[in-house]
């Protein structure tokens, strides 16, 4: 078949890889377009047109998908099917186009966590399964018919960026699956279940990723590991000494066993090996954070060069 192949970042580069190896016809790929990135502000492609660049693919970058131009364009690759990988929305007008339609690859076991950030919800909610689903675009979004799932299991000590890279391979698999269960005809179509509580996945933004130290352990712990590596978890923090203000980004926490009660926020540390944080019901011990001008360290790294006896959380 005639494939059209649609993404974007990283964890769609592997799906595009496995269908390329596995001599699958990909006539075109659709990525967005180019833009500055960096401290320096440098144009970048994205990872996808990276990739097919050095296929010999040819890549179209439309920067509005309802354009009559790229739509003549589109139309004239003739494909069969399109795939769909960490893309953007498609208007009716694209998704429709080819014979076989348009299925794509999420990032959950749907009908549960449909939406843009599939993979950090599940891990922030404490699921212990997951895993990637393709299915036939439709008109609501991630509500298509369902091809296939395959599950995987969140241990704890995953984040999201290990899921991540796991579901990108998983997925990369499944993809093909698919392709070659589409080209023989033989696949099935299933309606998606509605559950009386759908888990919803929207788009993080920065102000989301505040931690509340308010709430226990438990939820603190799955919310740090679910923002993690990006876009990262973070607290309000004063140095009194200094006087210094600002963002500190955790990465990495876990969970100590401890009967005592502190006020929620409350630092302990030695200044030398740990740094401890009051929940609710207990402490949290950081390994891993940021604080602004200084890059990601390791708690042991951090004291070495940093007062924290003097940090309080606002």
């Amino acid at each position: 078949m005639r494939l059209i192949f649609m993404g974007t970042p990283d964890f769609a580069v592997e799906s595009l890889k496995v269908l390329v190896e596995a001599n699958c016809e990909v006539v075109a790929v659709i990525t967005a377009p180019d833009k500055p990135a960096g401290r320096g502000k440098k144009i970048q492609q994205s990872p996808v047109k990276t990739y097919a660049l050095s296929q010999g693919i040819p890549v179209l970058q439309p920067p509005r998908l309802k354009n009559p131009e790229f739509l003549e364009t589109l139309k004239s690759y003739k494909a069969d099917l399109q795939v769909v990988v960490a893309f953007r929305m498609l208007p009716e007008l694209v998704w429709d186009m080819p014979k076989f339609g348009t299925f794509n690859l999420h990032g959950s076991l749907l009908p549960q966590y449909r939406g843009a950030a599939p993979i950090n919800w599940a891990v922030m909610n404490g699921e212990t399964e997951t895993g990637v689903t393709t299915f036939f675009i439709e008109k609501e979004i991630d509500t298509g018919k369902i091809i296939f799932k395959e599950k995987l299991a969140i241990t704890e000590e995953d984040n999201a960026g290990s899921i991540h890279d796991k579901l990108m391979e998983i997925g990369g698999q499944l993809v093909l699956k698919t392709v070659k269960a589409i080209e023989k005809n033989d696949y099935p179509q299933i309606e998606q279940e509605e559950f009386e509580e759908l888990k919803p996945a929207p788009k993080i933004f920065k102000e989301n990723c505040e931690i509340n130290w308010s709430k226990n352990s438990k939820s603190i712990f799955n919310f740090i590991r679910g923002l993690s590596p990006y876009p990262g978890a973070w607290t309000k923090f004063e140095n009194q000494k200094t006087g210094e203000t600002g963002s500190l980004k955790i990465f990495d926490s876990k969970i100590l066993d401890s009967e005592e009660k502190h006020l929620p926020g409350e630092i302990f540390t030695d200044n030398k090996t740990f740094l401890h944080i009051a929940t609710s019901d207990g402490l949290l011990t950081i390994l891993n954070l940021q604080i602004p001008g200084k890059k990601r360290l390791s708690i042991d790294d951090l004291l070495r060069g940093y007062d924290a006896e003097q940090i309080k959380i606002c």
